[in-house]
C-alpha cells in the first residue's frame, strides 16, 4: 500500500514536535517502601519532522510504547526515547508521562493510615544528549504569619499546592522529594484524620507559619544543598481562605555540575 506519510512536502517548513498525546497506559514506577508500584499514566509521545516528510508514522509511537509495556520507568526512559529516534528516522524525541503515584500515610497521632495521592510527571527529550526533568505535586497546608500576628486569637490558614522540578545526576525517589516538601510547610496533608490527629496538626500549623515565600526558600536552600540536583524549580500556591485570589512564589535555580 502507498506510504502518503512518506510522500515529499514542499512548503519548506520543519515541524519541531509531531506525535500522539493522551495515551492511558500501564506503567511501573520504582517504590521506594514496597519496590514497585502499578499506576496507570497519561502519555504524550513526539519527535521532529523535517520539512521534507509531510507526515509522520503515528501507529509507531503506540508500538513502541507496547513493546515496552509494564516497563515504562526512569530506569529504560532513554531507550524508549533512542527507538523513537530510530524508528520514526528523527533527530529529536520527546516524551511526557504523567500519572498518580500513592504512599500510605500515617497519622501523626491515632497511627491511622490512608492513600496519599501525589501528581508525578517523567519529562524527557533526546536530542544529541537526554534531558530528563522529574515534576512532583505536592498538596501542603499553611498557616498565615501575618495574619497570626495582628490577630487577637486564630489565624486564616488554607490549603496549597508546592509543584517541584528536578534535573539530577542519579536516580532520585520521588518519595525522599515528598518528605522533604512536606518538612517545609506549615504542616502535611493527610487522607485519614482522627479528632486527636486534627488537634496535632492544627496546633502544630499554627506554631510553624509559612508565607508562600517561606516555602519555596526552605525548599530552595534544602535543593541547592543536594549534590545530585543540577537543576530545579520550586513553586507554592495558596489557596487563600479569605482572600479572593492566590498567593504564589517561584524560584528557579541552575547549579555548576
Amino acid at each position: 500500500m502507498e506510504d502518503i506519510q512518506s510522500h515529499k512536502d514542499y512548503r519548506n517548513i520543519d515541524i519541531d514536535q509531531v506525535g500522539v498525546k493522551g495515551i492511558r497506559y500501564p506503567i511501573t514506577v520504582l517504590d521506594k517502601d514496597l519496590g514497585e508500584q502499578q499506576t496507570v499514566a497519561k502519555i504524550n509521545m513526539y519527535v521532529n519532522l523535517p520539512r521534507y516528510y509531510k507526515g509522520t508514522h503515528m501507529s509507531r509511537f503506540v508500538e513502541i510504547l507496547n513493546e515496552h509495556s509494564h516497563r515504562v520507568s526512569l530506569q529504560n526512559f532513554s531507550e524508549i526515547l533512542e527507538e523513537m529516534k530510530l524508528r520514526l528516522n528523527a533527530q529529536s524525541a520527546h516524551m511526557e508521562i504523567t500519572f498518580p503515584y500513592f504512599i500510605n500515610k500515617t497519622a501523626p497521632v491515632s497511627g491511622s493510615q490512608g492513600l496519599m495521592e501525589y501528581k508525578c510527571t517523567f519529562r524527557g527529550s533526546l536530542n544529541e544528549r537526554t534531558d530528563l526533568v522529574v515534576a512532583i505535586q505536592v498538596p501542603v497546608s499553611t498557616l498565615c504569619p501575618c495574619s497570626k500576628e495582628i490577630s487577637d486569637f486564630g489565624a486564616h490558614n488554607q490549603r496549597g499546592e508546592v509543584r517541584v522540578q528536578l534535573r539530577f545526576k542519579k536516580f532520585v525517589w520521588i518519595e525522599d522529594i515528598i518528605k522533604l516538601v512536606e518538612a517545609s510547610a506549615s504542616s502535611d496533608v493527610y487522607s485519614v484524620l482522627k479528632r486527636e490527629d486534627e488537634k496535632y496538626v492544627t496546633e502544630r500549623a499554627y506554631n510553624n507559619p509559612m508565607f508562600v515565600e517561606d516555602i519555596v526558600r526552605d525548599i530552595a536552600m534544602k535543593l541547592n544543598k543536594d549534590r545530585n540536583i543540577t537543576w530545579f524549580s520550586v513553586e507554592a500556591e495558596n489557596f487563600e481562605s479569605i482572600h479572593n485570589h492566590n498567593a504564589y512564589a517561584y524560584i528557579e535555580k541552575h547549579k555548576n555540575s
